[in-house]
């Protein structure tokens, strides 16, 4: 279980395939990492299988790099980092459990005083979990829905400190990103899908 609130920013060292997935090797800023711990990488819960200096690996099976970018990660990419939640951590940002519910494409970038607005093209699942001041995840950031400017489109608001801590700031219109919808809110959708099925 992770809060969306990004503890570092690392940078893919590198990437290639292996085991029918993806072995990526990640710098981070941290001393003990455990082999087996849980990291969140750009909102994608992925499991430690490597301890190096500076750095560490995770592999990302087949079925993840079906509904996540990581099979377009490239060496060089800076990628958001998340430890997972300790019990009697605060929980700053919302529960997030590092399951990415797809891939969404930012369609608009624009600047609205000091925040910036991203209009995002999400799936159908996400957009069933989204509500206006609800809580989106965004590569691993914990979010607010600003506003829903269609069926299918979240609007998310920046504010510089994110801007300046995370990697959102780098995202440009066309580029994909991970998204995980609100716990509650698919838990809420999946609830009443299944009650219409049972009437």
């Amino acid at each position: 279980m992770f809060t969306g609130l990004v503890s570092a920013v690392g940078t893919v060292k590198s990437a290639r395939a292996a085991d029918g997935g993806r072995t990526l090797v990640i710098s981070a800023p941290w001393r003990g990492l455990a082999l087996g711990e849980s990291v969140a990488v750009d909102g994608a819960c992925l499991t430690v299988t490597r301890r190096l200096t500076g750095a560490f690996a995770v592999h990302v099976v087949a079925t993840s790099l079906e509904r996540t970018a990581f099979g377009n990660y490239r060496t060089g990419r800076r990628v958001n980092l998340e430890r997972a939640l300790r019990a009697g951590d605060r929980l700053g940002g919302h529960l997030v459990q590092g399951h990415v519910d797809g891939v969404g494409r930012i369609r608009r970038i624009a600047r609205q005083s000091d925040a910036l607005l991203l209009d995002i093209t999400v799936p159908r699942a996400v957009a069933e979990a989204s509500i206006p001041l609800g809580s989106i995840t965004v590569d691993g950031v914990s979010l607010t829905v600003n506003a829903l400017k269609g069926r299918r489109v979240v609007q998310v608001s920046l504010i510089p400190f994110t801007l300046q801590h995370t990697t959102l700031g780098d995202r440009r219109v066309g580029d994909e990103v991970h998204l995980e919808g609100d716990t509650i809110g698919k838990y809420v959708a999946a609830c009443l899908a299944r009650r219409r099925e049972l009437t």
